[in-house]
């Protein structure tokens, strides 16, 4: 999907997408609302009007009977004018109103019509029957215009009726264009926030892949190809991480295969010296004097010293491919730790520091050989530095899903200046016990490089006694 653009142009194509959705919405919007704005207006607009001409015809009702009945009484043709004039403009109101109004109330319209014409009809003189008398006139005049005011009452209730229905058909589009635009909006949104959280997977998976390809060069763990999959800068930036894999993994071999032979070189003459020493110290070539056998002892004492160095160079220098290549089963803690003490029974005993056990965990998968090196090397540690008489506790425990063994001696425990680097390979601390050889420096360095190759920790914690080693080990039910 995509797979030439970028990262930069596929994240500034989702923007823009999700910005012309809202924008669109937001666009349909306004005009839907200016559509309803206008109808609105136009809408108060004609019924303004046609409560106007109802009011009119009204007002030219009266206007029509008063100049009616004054023409007959005064036979003056200005009254007549004035009524045909009244007669006029009711008509055109009457017109309006037949527009604006239902159908049905266009009888009353037709009837106001006629009864208009009636009314003309009588004030035409040239219609008039001669031998009609006045007394006539009046009674047929009184018969047109007496339904007139009723009329008007009527059609402009009609018309007023018709006006509420009109404002309430308004409110009702309101409504439901109140309705529509909200469906709109929430479906706008909805689709926004799906591209947006779509999008922002997709692309957030190639960083972390390119995440955990570099939490694997950075564990030694070279095994492993690196793909990164997305846009097609990031598809390049995994394949340059793959190209420093390879690179990192042949300088790992080149070192493995460079300490291997020195140590080799190193071991053929050291074996010459050792059997040398062995050989003087036998007296083969000949009686030694004290000062021979005191130098001999010597001699002997920084040979075994150098071919423990050696031992150890080597077994640092393979305890980072055990790591990469763990044998998982499920394993109880609480029995490899009394396995890991059971172990080194006999050194416990000559410094005379008890061992023990606290807490339970449930059992979780683990190289066992691996992690029984690492508390090993913790216990050793421990020992190493514990006064005569004193404890070295393991305390188990889980916390948020993850197991805690802790390890706590009575030594004189890490100094302040050797807390930062007490992980690192060949760093020796300043505190060492009396009369002890001093050590290498590796094997804190051995067990945290096994404990981050099961994804755990391991951390110095403060304490005001002694030094306190804590393990953290997550739960994987996997092996």
């Amino acid at each position: 999907m995509f797979p030439e653009l970028s990262f930069r142009q596929l994240s500034l194509g989702v923007f823009v997408l999700i910005a012309a959705l809202l924008g669109a919405t937001s666009v349909h919007a306004l005009l839907t609302l200016d559509r309803l704005a206008d109808h609105s207006r136009e809408a108060g607009r004609h019924a303004v009007a046609l409560a106007g001409q109802a009011q009119r015809l009204g007002e030219r009702g009266v206007a029509m009977e008063r100049s009616a009945r004054q023409y007959l009484v005064l036979d003056d043709p200005a009254f007549r004018e004035r009524y045909a004039e009244a007669w006029r403009e009711a008509q055109a109101a009457l017109a309006a109103i037949a527009a604006g109004v239902p159908a049905a109330r266009r009888t009353a319209i037709a009837d106001w019509q006629a009864r208009g014409d009636a009314v003309a009809a009588v004030l035409d003189s040239r219609n008039r029957p001669p031998a009609l008398s006045r007394r006539a006139l009046n009674q047929t005049l009184d018969q047109a215009l007496s339904g007139l005011p009723a009329l008007s009452q009527l059609l402009e209730d009609a018309v007023r009726h018709e006006v509420e229905r009109r404002n309430q058909a308004l409110l009702d589009e309101l409504d439901q264009r109140r309705r529509l635009l909200t469906s709109q909006v929430i479906v706008a949104v909805a689709l926004a926030a799906i591209l947006a959280l779509g999008f922002g997977a997709w692309l957030s998976r190639p960083l972390k892949q390119i995440e955990q390809a570099i939490g694997r060069l950075g564990g030694n763990r070279y095994d492993e190809v690196i793909a990164v999959q997305g846009p097609g800068d990031l598809r390049r930036l995994g394949t340059q991480l793959d190209w420093l894999r390879v690179r990192l993994a042949e300088v790992e071999a080149d070192k493995a295969r460079f300490v291997r032979h020195v140590s080799h070189e190193l071991k053929t003459p050291l074996a010459a010296l050792v059997e040398g020493v062995s050989l003087l110290e036998d007296e083969v070539p000949g009686p030694l004097s004290a000062q021979q056998r005191e130098i001999a002892a010597i001699l002997r004492q920084n040979t075994s010293s150098l071919q423990v160095q050696i031992e150890d160079l080597l077994r640092f220098n393979e305890a980072g491919f055990a790591a990469q290549r763990l044998r998982r089963a499920m394993t109880d803690p609480r029995a490899l730790l009394d396995s890991v003490i059971a172990a080194q029974r006999l050194q416990s005993q000559a410094r005379g520091v008890r061992c023990e056990v606290t807490g339970a965990a449930r059992p979780l998968a683990l190289d066992a050989d691996l992690m029984t090196a690492a508390l090993g090397n913790l216990l050793s540690n421990a020992l190493r530095f514990s006064p005569h008489g004193g404890t070295v506790t393991f305390t188990l425990s889980e916390a948020n899903g993850r197991l805690m063994i802790a390890c706590r001696d009575e030594g004189p425990g890490v100094a302040p200046h050797d807390v930062e680097r007490i992980f690192e390979p060949f760093y020796q601390g300043q505190r060492q016990p009396a009369g002890a050889r001093r050590g290498n420096g590796i094997g804190l360095a051995i067990v945290r490089e096994y404990i981050q190759a099961h994804g755990g920790a391991l951390r110095l914690v403060p304490s005001t006694g002694g030094a306190l080693f804590q393990i953290d080990l997550p739960y994987d039910d996997r092996p």
